[in-house]
Parts: C-alpha cells; sequence; structure tokens
C-alpha cells in the first residue's frame, strides 16, 4: 500500500465458521455441525500463485499493514460467503453474522477502518433488511455483491436493493468470483483456474452491460458501482463497441439517453489491482489516457498478489493522476466518508 492511500479493497476472512458461531443463533449452530459445513476461499486455492497468503482473520493480524504502509482508510471485503451454499435462510444468516463479525473484530478497533456490507444475492428481501438494518453505521460504505451471479444485476429483480443502497448513501461493489456453482463461461463450466480467473473479466463485462443496457442507472441516477478486482484494461474496447451498436439500436433502450460510455463514466468505477498492464510504459501511458485516470480508486486487494503491473501504474500516471487514483476519486465516489 502506498503510505496515506484510501485502499478500497482489502480482503478479511474469519479463520473458520467457529468464529462465526456466536453471531447464530441455535438453530443455525446446529445446522451448521450436523452438516459439517466449513468456510473455503475458492477464489485463490492455497497453491496458487495469486494467493500472496491468508486473509487478516483478526484484527492484530491486520494492523501490520495498516502500520507499514500508514494507510488512510481501508475499506475491507470479506467474500467467503460467496461459495457453492444454495439455501437461501443460511445465506443471509451468514451475512448477518459476518457483518456482525466484521463490525465487532474490526471497525470498532480502528476508526480508519470501513467495511462492504454482506449481503445474499439468493433472497433479495431479506438483502435489502439487511442493508436496512444497518444502514445507520456510517462505517459501512457500500454493499458487497459478487460479480457472478445467477441472473445479469441489471434485472429488475435487484431493484429493491439498488433503491435501498441508494437511499441510504451506500456505493455497491461487483467482487470478482462468486458462487463456484455458478459458470463463468457461456458455454459451460471452466477445468483449469487459470481459465476462472481470467473469466472475470468477461463476466464483469457482461455486468456493465447489463447495468446500462438495462437502464438501472437511469432508475437510480444516484447510484454508484464500483468494481472490484476485476481488472480495468477492458474497459476502453468495450465502451468503444457499446457506443458504436448503441447508435444502431438505440430504439431498443430509450432509457438510455446519450453514449453508454457517458453512463458508465457518470455511475462506474474500477479497482487498480489486478493491473494487468504492458510492460512499457509508453503503452501505459496509451491505456491510462483511454481509460481515465478519474475512473480508478486504489486497491492493494490484500493479501492477493497480482505481481509488479500495479507499481507501474502509480509511475507512470504523474503527480496529480497519483492523488487522483490513490485519494482522490475514492473521495468523490463515495457518499460516505472514507478519511
Amino acid at each position: 500500500m502506498p503510505a496515506d492511500a484510501i485502499d478500497c479493497d482489502v480482503h478479511c476472512a474469519p479463520a473458520s465458521m467457529d468464529v462465526l458461531l456466536p453471531y447464530l443463533d441455535d438453530y443455525w449452530r446446529s445446522y451448521i455441525d450436523d452438516a459439517t459445513i466449513r468456510l473455503a476461499d475458492l477464489s485463490y486455492p492455497a497453491n496458487a500463485a495469486t494467493t500472496g497468503g491468508l486473509a487478516p482473520a483478526t484484527y492484530d493480524d491486520l494492523t501490520p499493514a495498516l502500520e507499514r504502509e500508514a494507510v488512510r482508510c481501508a475499506i475491507l471485503s470479506c467474500v467467503v460467503l460467496d461459495g457453492v451454499h444454495r439455501n437461501p435462510h443460511y445465506a443471509a444468516a451468514v451475512a448477518t453474522a459476518i457483518n456482525d463479525w466484521v463490525r465487532d473484530e474490526f471497525l470498532a478497533r480502528d476508526e480508519r477502518l470501513r467495511a462492504s456490507l454482506v449481503v445474499s444475492t439468493l433472497d433479495i428481501p431479506a438483502a435489502v433488511a439487511e442493508v436496512e438494518r444497518l444502514a445507520d453505521d456510517q462505517r459501512f460504505v457500500q454493499v458487497l455483491l459478487p460479480v457472478r451471479s445467477d441472473v445479469p444485476y441489471g434485472n429488475r429483480l435487484y431493484h429493491p436493493l439498488y433503491e435501498v443502497a441508494e437511499r441510504h448513501g451506500l456505493r455497491v461493489a461487483l467482487h470478482a468470483w462468486g458462487r463456484a456453482g455458478t459458470a463463468p463461461s457461456t458455454t459451460g463450466l471452466t477445468p483449469t483456474y487459470l481459465e476462472d480467473y481470467l473469466s472475470n473479466v468477461h463476466i464483469a463485462e457482461v455486468q456493465l452491460l447489463s447495468l446500462v443496457a438495462e437502464g438501472v442507472f437511469a432508475r437510480f441516477p444516484d447510484l454508484g458501482v464500483l468494481f472490484a478486482e476485476c481488472g480495468f484494461t477492458w474497459l476502453p474496447s468495450l465502451l468503444w463497441r457499446f457506443d458504436k451498436d448503441w447508435k444502431g439500436v438505440w430504439r431498443e433502450v430509450p432509457w438510455v439517453e446519450g453514449r453508454p460510455s457517458e453512463a458508465v463514466r457518470r455511475h462506474v468505477r474500477l479497482t487498480t489491482a489486478p493491473a494487468q498492464l504492458p510492460s512499457s510504459s509508453s503503452e501505459v501511458a496509451e491505456v491510462l489516457e483511454m481509460v481515465g485516470p478519474e475512473m480508478l480508486l486504489y486497491a492493494s486487494d490484500l493479501p492477493h498478489d497480482h505481481g509488479a503491473s500495479g507499481g507501474a501504474l502509480l509511475r507512470d500516471l504523474g503527480p496529480d493522476g497519483v492523488e487522483a487514483v490513490l485519494r482522490g476519486n475514492a473521495s468523490a465516489f463515495y457518499r460516505r466518508p472514507v478519511a
């Protein structure tokens, strides 16, 4: 983490299901014990080069990184809910437990910390209720959803969740990966981790198209969406094609007033990790010019390891761009205080 940064994606995860049991009632404790349910981070297998180590399980685990980099603010993301579970009642109960655990273990112990509010996409009314339950806690700054969903996020199924997020000044974050039971490809499941890892990009593209084309930003003009850990170098080519094809079939989506790229630049931001940049400084500069530094929010993605391209990003931005990406863009994007 660069010094004094607003870090928009820092992972945390309970060490085991036992940590969450105090936040669950007797029924769910029995359910978990009888079914021998365990937590698993399916997105970062233990021996994958991208893993980089275990996510902090306690505040004491996180403290060395916070102190080493003198971070101004860190937004925590706990993605352990995004497993293979299909029971909507169970998923809603665990989401509540995770939020309460994050609040007690991390937020209560350091004023520099903020958090993503975890909800289950299997039960949208329950997700809305969970947002309402914690809406007054200003330390939760965004609603966390897995980028892989059963239905694209532009679908009206999710509108009640967007309404409550917008009303309470929360952003929505679509984070890489999701339930492993959902195929990352329109032609089926992938056989290798490499393919699965790369699939986050085209899934993010589909979700972005869905949000704009299905009129989410027209209906919720104050909504902001962050794509976390999905890369960003894919954005220019997608927006070029989106604008081009919209000119021919705009009558199908009359609520998209103006070029789709304009809606994206008003409502969407992306984290810097993974940067996925070329090695040449001149090529990096070209990519950044096409993406626009104003679209990027700094993220270390602690503890995951995406190589050295994040450093190249900051090296080639220039002083004004570095200030915007490390601090200014996040301060402007979030409607709740992050510094």
